[in-house]
């Protein structure tokens, strides 16, 4: 008998039976529900924003930014994945990368996406860049808890062999016992991150240095969990023979983070200094 929990939580929240004619097999997915979710509170938390004037921004506007955004996070983690994971296969099968129903999506993509789409938008509207991304940023890992929730209960994106009393046995891992890398990164990334990205909104501190700490902050996290998580098989190890994807995207996150913070300080000092 094993002393570790073996997984086996169904990736769906219901199916329609093989027999149903057209649509039979179709799955609602804790995965599709948690972008749902995530979704759901970042609607309601820019909305408050907004009503409670913290926001400096209409609603009609706010509903053109949330399908803008949305459209970027979808499209930049699904290319993202395709560039950054697998390129060799995607460049020899182009139309699998509109197959998103077959899984693969970065979040690093998913971030350069909602970034790229989103100065379109403030250019769009005059809204100052880092004014808004600092409250996205604020409530980006409240997103990422239930993107991890998700991934845990898929199956998938577990971490690597270990005999600690927490282990668990993912079955399309093998039977050896694996690290649940997903809920380190769902408490790192989206609890912990959540709160000191709080804490710097009640503050009213800047949204460069807002998103300037999420970016640092993300990048630290995700680079510390790579070490419990296993690395994707396609790829394996890149550098030194321990370093991952995952890192070497989030150590240039954690590069753009500090520099955001540095321009943001020479701004601060120069300002001192002409009001002297």
């Amino acid at each position: 008998m094993s002393l570790f929990w073996t997984h086996n939580l169904k990736p769906y929240i219901f199916k329609l039976p093989e027999i149903l004619p057209l649509i039979g097999g179709f799955q609602i997915r804790y995965y599709a529900l948690a972008y749902v979710l995530g979704f759901l509170v970042f609607n309601y938390w820019m909305k408050y924003l907004i009503k409670t004037k913290q926001l400096n921004m209409s609603e009609e506007q706010f509903e053109s930014l949330f399908m803008i955004l949305m459209l970027g996070l979808i499209v930049g983690a699904r290319i993202g994945y395709c560039m950054f994971y697998n390129f060799s296969y995607y460049i020899q099968h182009p139309l699998e990368i509109l197959m998103t129903w077959h899984g693969g999506l970065s979040f690093h993509g998913g971030l350069i996406g909602c970034l790229i789409f989103g100065y379109f938008f403030t250019r769009k509207h005059n809204i100052p860049y880092f004014y808004l991304a600092g409250f996205v940023a604020t409530i980006a890992p409240i997103g990422l808890f239930f993107g991890r929730l998700g991934n845990f209960i898929n199956g998938e994106l577990w971490g690597r062999t270990t005999d600690v009393p927490w282990a668990i046995i993912f079955p399309n891992g093998g039977s050896v016992a694996r690290h649940p890398s997903q809920l380190y990164e769902a408490l790192l990334e989206g609890i912990v991150l959540f709160a000191i990205m709080f804490v710097l909104h009640m503050k009213n501190i800047n949204g460069a240095i807002k998103t300037g700490v999420f970016l640092i902050g993300y990048g630290l996290i995700r680079i510390f969990v790579e070490f419990f998580r296993q690395p994707d098989k396609q790829l394996g190890f890149i550098f030194f023979e321990w370093m991952t994807m995952g890192q070497i995207l989030s150590i240039f996150m954690v590069i753009v983070g500090i520099i955001l913070l540095f321009i943001k300080q020479k701004e601060n000092e120069i300002e001192l200094k002409l009001e002297k």
